[in-house]
This record gives structure tokens, C-alpha cells and sequence, in this order.
């Protein structure tokens, strides 16, 4: 493992008028990523830093040391609208870098001060090392938080999620964060074409997230873009060499499966959700705690 430390001009980044995403703002600490998930769609950007969209993407990771500095600033600057940020939205802030830099308990703290909603996606289960500062933020202003558990089969996790936390993990840190008062829900994301999407796998990962209290849960389906396609496919013909041909008909050289095979992965999911009850426990969790004395405004320097 590879750490290229680097100091960002800007850390908060507004994404492109004609993207899909629900949200407009990311903040990004790291680039790249240790999880090594083989289909991670982020995988492309590792090319514009002259560096390979597989291994490298992998194994060296660029940190952005001043990122809590460059938060702060940020949200205090004249222009800057206390809109919603997403984090975890391209690689995750969670990742084993985050272990040795702690990027984010500054990061955080720069957000709870300024009273900035947010979110959190992770596969990560370091995010409860910061559960009292997401409490804190919580009692300032709305925050969420969710883990992506794209499936329950252990054997393809160690195939295709090697740098992550076993699913069951991440499960309970779902529980976790939710027992804490801070909201989780779960993203089963990437549901993976015949290696994840039997009815029996469906139903078995939506009744554990249910059983993890999650507030809700929803479905994206594998999506194969430049730079992930080629390491995918890669990895499929080494691990299932009898799916090489199924994937390059169910793709057709695109990036996405048939929108009727997406909408029939979400109806089932969410049919699943309604018959075990999950989002049904989550006015029951505990209220944050109440905000804490105002207190000297402080950098955490990584």
C-alpha cells in the first residue's frame, strides 16, 4: 500500500449538472481506494492521476492531508449555502487509510460546528470510532448514514470485496449506529447478476438487514462503467468463466443491464423489505443526546 499526501485546493465538490445522483455537493478525503472491490465504478478517476484503474486504484491512495482545514474554510466562506453533502459517494471515507490519517473526525467536527446536514456511505465499520461525533452532529442538524451490504454470501465476498469488512459486520454496525440514534439504512449495492440475484439470496440479505434495524434499505443493480467493466470482466473470467458470455449479452457492451431486470431487482427487494418489516423499528430508536455547550472553534489537524 501506497499514500501519496497531497494538499487539495478545495475539498467540497459540486458534481456536474447532468449527474443522477439525489445531492449536488461530495466531499472526497481519498482517492482510490484499499476495499479493491471489482466492480467499484470510481475506478476510472485513478487514470487522470496517471495511474492504472486496477492495482493502483487498489493499492495507491492519494490523501488530501488538509481536507479538515479546507472543509472548515469552506463552509465558511460567504458563498457557501449550508447545502446537504455526501460523503462515501465515490470512494470510501472509510477505507484503512482512514485508520492511519483521521481525516475524518475533522471533517466531521468542521460540519457539526457549521451545523451542515450530511451523509455518510460505507462499507467500513471504523465509522463508530466517530459515533460520538455523529451523535453531536445529530443534535445540530440532519444527519444519515448508510452501510452497503450488496449481498450476505460469504464466499463471494472474499472474492469481490476482498479489502472490506465481512457483510454480517457491516451489518451491525448498522444496529449499531441506529441503537446510538443516528439513522442507518442500507444500500444493497451492487446486486451482481447471477452471482447475487436468486430470489434465496435476495430474501436472505433483506431478512438480516431487517434483523440489523435498518431504517430502509434499496437495491442498485452492478453497473459496469469504463475502467470497472475491464477489471470486472477480468476478475469474472478468472472466478466464473461460464458468466463471460451471459454478461457480455446482458450488458451489450454497455454500461448498464436491461432497465426490466433493474426494476425487477428493486420490486423484489422492496417487496422483501415490506414483508420483514425493515424501516418498522426505526421510531423506536433512542433521540440523539442534546446539543453540548457551545465550545471555541478548533481545527483537528490529521
Amino acid at each position: 500500500m501506497t499514500f501519496y499526501e497531497v494538499h487539495a485546493r478545495t475539498v467540497i465538490n459540486k458534481l456536474p449538472e447532468a449527474s443522477r445522483m439525489p445531492f449536488r455537493w461530495t466531499i472526497n478525503p481519498y482517492r482510490g481506494c484499499s476495499h479493491a472491490c471489482s466492480y467499484c465504478f470510481a475506478r476510472k478517476s485513478h487514470e487522470y492521476l496517471d495511474l492504472d484503474a486496477g492495482a493502483d486504484f487498489d493499492s495507491r491512495i492519494v490523501v488530501k492531508v488538509n481536507a479538515a482545514d479546507r472543509v472548515r474554510a469552506e463552509l465558511a466562506a460567504p458563498r457557501w449555502r449550508g447545502e446537504h453533502i455526501a460523503m462515501g459517494t465515490n470512494v470510501d471515507c472509510y477505507q484503512r487509510a482512514e485508520g492511519r490519517y483521521r481525516l475524518m473526525p475533522g471533517i466531521l467536527a468542521a460540519l457539526s460546528d457549521a451545523a451542515n446536514p450530511f451523509s455518510i456511505l460505507t462499507k467500513g465499520s471504523l465509522i463508530l470510532r466517530d459515533l460520538p461525533l455523529l451523535r453531536e452532529a445529530a443534535a445540530r442538524t440532519r444527519v444519515s448514514t448508510a452501510v452497503s451490504v450488496g449481498s450476505v454470501d460469504r464466499d463471494l465476498w472474499r472474492l469481490v470485496e476482498p479489502g472490506t469488512p465481512p457483510p454480517r459486520r457491516r451489518l451491525e454496525v448498522c444496529a449499531a449506529l441506529n441503537e446510538a440514534g443516528v439513522g442507518c439504512s442500507v444500500l444493497m449495492g451492487p446486486v451482481i447478476p447471477y452471482l447475487s440475484d436468486s430470489p434465496a439470496q435476495l430474501e436472505a440479505a433483506v431478512r438480516q438487514i431487517a434483523d440489523a434495524g435498518a431504517t430502509s434499505v434499496s437495491a442498485i443493480t452492478l453497473h459496469l462503467r469504463p475502467g470497472a467493466r475491464e477489471w470486472f470482466m477480468a476478475w469474472l473470467r478468472e472466478h466464473h468463466p461460464g458468466l463471460v458470455v451471459p454478461y457480455a449479452r446482458l450488458y451489450r457492451g454497455g454500461a448498464y443491464a436491461p432497465r426490466e431486470y433493474q426494476e425487477t431487482i428493486s420490486r423484489r427487494v422492496r417487496d422483501l423489505a415490506a414483508r420483514y418489516g425493515v424501516g418498522d423499528r426505526a421510531e423506536h430508536r433512542p433521540a440523539p443526546p442534546p446539543p453540548p455547550p457551545a465550545r471555541p472553534q478548533q481545527l483537528t489537524i490529521p
